[in-house]
């Protein structure tokens, strides 16, 4: 399992949720998905066949081609922004030639307009 975070403190609670957790496979890595390309990230050379994504509002644009390159079977994408997550379908779809196979939300917060949305995406 590798899990990739903008905030150094949240990748030292992954770590540390992991181990009181007996959880030995996990490889922590703290990055900036949106500052630069990720192409050559140490964490991305392991080579995934799932991956969940769970950007936040501005969507994961920038990282959409590094994630394509590694072409998983499925990802699951998470929003808290559904326009963006339209907009990033739009590209895994007609880009990239993944198919939207389920789609659902989230009313996580009730008495706001704010929803979190998901999509599974699969190779066919």
């Amino acid at each position: 399992v590798t899990s990739v975070e903008g905030e150094a403190d949240l990748v030292a609670r992954a770590r540390d949720n992991a181990r009181r957790n007996g959880i030995d496979n996990l490889e922590a890595a703290q990055a900036d998905l949106f500052a630069a390309d990720a192409s050559g990230a140490a964490w991305l050379d392991g080579g995934f066949n799932k991956l969940l994504l769970d950007p936040p509002r501005s969507g994961a644009r920038e990282i959409l081609p590094a994630v394509a390159r590694r072409a998983p079977e499925r990802i699951v994408y998470c929003s808290c922004h559904p326009a963006t997550l339209a907009r990033d379908a739009g590209t895994l779809v007609h880009d990239y030639g993944y198919r939207l196979s389920r789609a659902g939300v989230l009313d996580m917060f009730p008495h706001t307009a704010h929803v979190e949305a998901m999509a599974l995406f699969e190779k066919p």
